[in-house]
């Protein structure tokens, strides 16, 4: 894991998450390997809780508060969309890659845990 996963600041997100009701936050894509530049965006694979129905409006205020948090570009991917795409090899790359940050249950501040699929 890269320098960028150490510096996760683990208690705004977990304000977010528990306000916005999300279940499970994960990282995947660029931040995750070497090719981690000071330019690069944050992909975030997000989960909500079942109760939560969020809009598009919903999702693109978490998207920029997010932003706000890690003080650069971030992309905010739903696991259902992921999970439900035609697109095998996509799928595939980001469930297998992603590695929670956060989650509902209890929170892995400590390291970031992959996602078994």
């Amino acid at each position: 894991m890269g320098a960028f996963v150490e510096s996760i600041p683990h208690t705004a997100i977990s304000e977010l998450c528990r306000r916005w009701n999300i279940r499970q936050l994960a990282l995947f894509g660029s931040a995750l390997g070497e090719d981690f530049t000071d330019s690069s965006d944050i992909d975030l694979l997000v989960m909500f809780n079942v109760q939560a129905r969020p809009g598009l409006l919903d999702h693109i205020q978490i998207e920029n508060e997010l932003s706000e948090i890690f003080g650069r570009d971030v992309d905010l991917v739903s696991q259902r969309a992921v999970e439900g795409s035609h697109n095998w090899i996509r799928r595939r790359g980001i469930l297998n890659s992603a590695q929670i940050i956060w989650t509902a249950e209890k929170n892995v501040n400590s390291k970031p845990v992959k996602i078994r699929y």
